[in-house]
């Protein structure tokens, strides 16, 4: 009996061991911190001025939770500007906060386009990255350029729609019909987080993870933060 139940323990352990190593591998099509490269593109407050389709602060929150993404998984990250000192302004103060000027090497331009600038598109291809993420302002303009532009080269583009914004609903939307027709994908600030982080059970970045919502994810800011004192964990 005692060694039937050690054959029965031994296969189960097998079992275990081949189902480990045999899982399920993840779509290609999901964003992971090494596939990819993200380029955030004028988040200025001249640019944002003008933005209607989304709600200031939701659009900073939105942004900052994408920046600070990018930085607890050290993805490779591009930040430009476009006539900075001239008309556009500073970057919103939560782009600085994860990626300081003085430190962080802003491209800027004076193309709209920022693939068609000769500092920008060395940047963002010396990543070395074949997945491209965008976000910025404005979608019509500053996002469909690069997104069109990287997707006729070959790079397999995504943009995160709430932390980009444009001058009207209908302006934002038809940018965004416009790109996903040519087979760009779109996604979320939270999606993208979460995509990167990917499963709780990868404990180095989930406090980063945990307190980047707390601090910018509105309602599920506020419940992460319930959960952690409520039931203590």
């Amino acid at each position: 009996m005692k060694r039937t139940f050690n054959t029965l323990a031994t296969l189960l352990l097998a079992s275990v061991s081949v189902t480990a190593v045999y899982a399920q591998k993840p779509s290609s099509e999901l964003l992971n911190p090494t596939n990819h490269a993200l380029v955030m593109i004028d988040h200025e407050s001249q640019m944002g001025f003008a933005v209607k389709n989304i709600d200031m602060m939701e659009l900073r929150n939105n942004t900052a939770m994408v920046a600070g993404a990018s930085v607890i998984f050290k993805v490779p990250t591009v930040v430009t500007t476009v006539a900075e000192k001239s008309f556009s302004g500073p970057v919103f103060a939560e782009v600085e906060a994860f990626y300081p000027q003085a430190t962080s090497n802003y491209i800027d331009r004076t193309t709209m386009n920022a693939w068609e600038d000769v500092n920008a598109h060395k940047a963002i291809v010396a990543k070395g990255k074949k997945k491209i993420v965008l976000a910025g302002l404005w979608t019509s303009v500053c996002i469909v350029g690069p997104a069109l532009s990287a997707k006729a080269e070959g790079y397999d583009v995504y943009v995160i729609t709430d932390a980009s914004g444009d001058v009207s609903k209908e302006a934002h939307e038809m940018a965004m019909y416009r790109m996903i027709q040519a087979g760009i994908k779109p996604l979320t600030s939270i999606q993208y987080l979460l995509e990167l982080q990917r499963d709780w059970a990868r404990s180095e970045t989930y406090k980063a993870v945990t307190d980047l919502v707390k601090k910018y994810g509105g309602a599920y800011g506020i419940g992460i933060q319930y959960a952690h004192e409520m039931l203590k964990h």
